[in-house]
């Protein structure tokens, strides 16, 4: 047997590499006492193959849920203009109604930091 041109490519794709796993792990057990994965020190694939389909339904379920969380995301951010500028303005008119006293509206649950800012620096060029 020759030397194989190129390299061996163990994808980085979770379900790519679980899919591969399956594969390897049928030509193992189709290989049954001939396998050469029976030589693996520390490796028993007759162990870690049963879990690769565990493995590979929890990746689905986590994938359809990756999706409905997306989705959600989609729904939610259609209501997030008009609460986000609802909240600025009451933001801006209690300012304004407390001008003397703006930590009053830290009971309206706005965190009000009167800590001074520091300048910044001139830019160099």
């Amino acid at each position: 047997m020759g030397r194989t041109e190129g390299r061996i490519v163990v994808p980085r794709n979770v379900e790519d590499v679980l899919n591969l796993a399956t594969d390897v792990f049928t030509k193992h057990t189709d290989d049954g006492a001939s396998s050469p994965l029976l030589n693996l020190d520390g490796i028993d694939w007759n162990v870690v193959g049963p879990t690769i389909k565990t493995a590979l339904g929890i990746h689905r379920d986590a994938e359809a849920l990756k999706g409905q969380m997306e989705k959600a995301y989609r729904e939610r951010d259609l209501y997030m203009p008009a609460i986000e500028d609802a909240v600025k303005a009451s933001r801006n008119l209690l300012k304004a109604l407390n001008q003397k006293n703006p930590k009053r509206i830290a009971d309206w649950g706005f965190q009000v930091d009167d800590t001074v800012q520091a300048t910044k620096p001139p830019k160099t060029k």
